[in-house]
Parts: structure tokens; C-alpha cells; sequence
């Protein structure tokens, strides 16, 4: 029996918490190879973003054909972008590589770090949601992620976790996990949203 393979694209958070590393460990831990495009390097730790650094546009595409040309990937996951130029060179290239092999893409839209600090620039929301959020099986947005993907206020309710996933399946998505982290109160509540009801 083969090992699957699993390709995630995103950012490298040298506090391995979150990012290309934190993907690489669970993809490890579930049995499954890891490979991996880099969208951006960042100094951080469990406090802090202190600096980022984009990679070219030109070497995330580069590294996306390479991965693609040589392994058999079985699912991608999408992580840190950066900015606009990175999500037209991502959504192109993986466009390109799932016509020749389809296969599931989970997109978790990284704006925000968990210390606060912003990791996709504002002009980069349009370009998410034209360009990668119509490749998503699975778009698995938090509550303020969600608000910023459709310029609303976060949800407070499952009411209204329940509207919003519906708009963002409206845009393209074929699934959407609402992730319920941000919300008030004792209980977390995720809501899986689907085409049929």
C-alpha cells in the first residue's frame, strides 16, 4: 500500500505553531507524506508575528509545477498567502495542476495571527475570494475570517454562522466549515455547510 501524499501551501512560522510546520507534524502524525510550497517566511513565536517575508511569485510557482511534475499528490491545503500577486501565481498554477489531476483542496483563509498581527494585506481579500475560493472543496474560515471574506460583522449566532456560510458557498466554495472559536460564550460551535440543506 502506497503512502498517500498531501501538499500544503502556506507560510513558514519559525515558532512551529501554526503554518508549513504545524501542517507537516499532523500530516505526519495521520500517516501521510508532506510536501510543501512556501508562500512566506515569518519571525514569530506564541507572542508575536515580529517580521515577514513573501516569496517571490516566480519560486511559489516554481516550487507548485515541481511538486506536481514529480509526486502524486491526493489532496492540497492552503494556507498563508501573503498578498495578491501570490494568490493569482498560487490559484493559476494549481488551476493548471488539478485539470490534469483533481484532487480535494482545503482553503483556511490566514488573515489573522493569533497574536493579532495581520497576515494578508487588505487588497489581497478581493484576490482570495475571486481566484481561490472557487478551487475549495472545503473553505474553513473563523468568524472574523468569514466577516472579512464578505465584508459584513462576524457572526453571533448559529443563525447567522449558518447565513454567512451559505454566502461564501454562494461564491464558489463547495463546502464551508464554519469555525466557531471566535464566538462568546461556553460552547464552541462549528457548522458544516454543504450544497444540499
Amino acid at each position: 500500500m502506497s503512502v498517500p501524499i498531501a501538499l500544503t501551501i502556506a507560510g513558514s512560522d519559525s515558532g512551529g505553531g501554526a503554518g508549513i510546520q504545524a501542517d507537516l507534524k499532523t500530516f505526519s502524525a495521520l500517516g501521510v507524506y508532506g510536501a510543501s510550497v512556501i508562500t512566506a517566511v515569518t519571525a514569530q513565536n506564541t507572542r508575536a508575528v515580529t517580521a515577514v517575508e513573501l516569496v517571490s511569485p516566480a519560486m511559489v510557482a516554481a516550487q507548485i509545477d515541481a511538486v506536481f511534475a514529480d509526486l502524486d499528490i491526493g489532496a492540497v491545503k492552503i494556507g498563508m498567502v501573503g498578498d495578491a500577486d501570490v494568490i493569482t501565481i498560487v490559484a493559476r498554477h494549481l488551476r493548471l495542476a488539478l485539470e490534469a489531476r483533481p484532487v480535494p483542496v482545503v482553503l483556511d483563509p490566514v488573515m489573522v495571527a493569533k497574536s493579532g498581527d495581520a497576515l494578508l494585506a487588505a487588497q489581497a481579500v478581493a484576490a482570495l475570494r475571486a481566484e481561490l475560493l472557487p478551487l475549495a472543496t472545503v473553505l474553513t474560515p473563523n468568524l472574523p475570517e468569514a466577516a472579512r471574506l464578505l465584508g459584513c460583522d462576524p457572526a453571533r449566532t448559529t443563525g447567522e454562522m449558518a447565513e454567512q456560510g451559505q454566502a461564501l458557498l454562494a461564491l464558489g466554495a463547495r463546502h464551508v466549515l464554519m469555525k466557531g472559536g471566535h464566538a462568546e460564550g461556553e460552547t464552541c460551535t462549528d457548522l458544516l455547510i454543504g450544497p444540499d440543506p
